[in-house]
């Protein structure tokens, strides 16, 4: 069983998602986007132990409330992001372009790899490698629970930019395309930023990438 808070916060509106096996009150934090200190408040009230920052993508406006979980916690948790964003991730994921001086953060620990497996007590993510938005771009794919955490790859009714350094048109769409039009139409889409969509919905009326 997965449980999964979303919450919108920091300057560009961007969804951060706490997701827990209820069970073993493993949790895990997908894009800590912005004031961590909510997401680490809604956890605790769960009593949910929160050991694993996951990124979609080290873009600053998904990373910026990593550094005040982390500081709340002991041990640190394992923070995972494909090694094609570390350099993103080193400088501050880019803030200082749009005026923002943020904390990353713990160092990442562990390397997303495609098809890599990800455990959070009975459920199990599956990472695609998903380039285009940035060069380390990462979806999970949770098959059980018929859901994607897309990050900025994919929105409802939209898809991610790609005028930022690392950005690739073509290699979007073809992540788009190969990793995400493949799954189910009835998969459900998490973005990073917007409300939530389907692969079927996407495939049919996205006006960027067709199905």
């Amino acid at each position: 069983m997965l449980e999964i808070l979303s919450f919108t916060l920091g300057p560009a509106s961007t969804n951060a998602y706490l997701i827990a096996d209820p069970e073993t009150k493993e949790a895990a934090v997908i894009d800590p986007s912005w004031d961590g200190h909510l997401i680490l408040a809604e956890a605790n009230k769960r009593g949910w132990r929160i050991g694993h920052l996951w990124y979609t993508h080290a873009h600053f406006d998904h990373i910026g409330g990593a550094a005040a979980i982390a500081d709340a916690l002991n041990p640190l948790p394992h923070v995972a992001l494909h090694p094609d964003d570390h350099v993103l991730w080193r400088a501050g994921g880019g803030g200082a372009v749009f005026g923002f001086d943020i904390d990353p953060g713990p160092e990442p620990t562990i390397d997303f790899v495609h098809g890599m497996k990800l455990k959070l007590g009975s459920n199990e993510f599956e990472v695609r490698y998903t380039p285009g938005h940035t060069k380390g771009h990462c979806v999970l794919y949770c098959a059980s629970a018929n859901l994607c955490f897309c990050g900025d790859l994919i929105f409802n009714g939209s898809v991610g930019r790609t005028d930022l350094p690392g950005g690739d048109w073509d290699t979007l769409e073809k992540s788009i395309r190969e990793q995400i039009y493949a799954m189910p139409d009835d998969t459900v889409l998490l973005s990073g930023h917007g409300p939530q969509t389907t692969v079927g919905n996407e495939k049919r009326n996205n006006p960027f990438v067709g199905g």
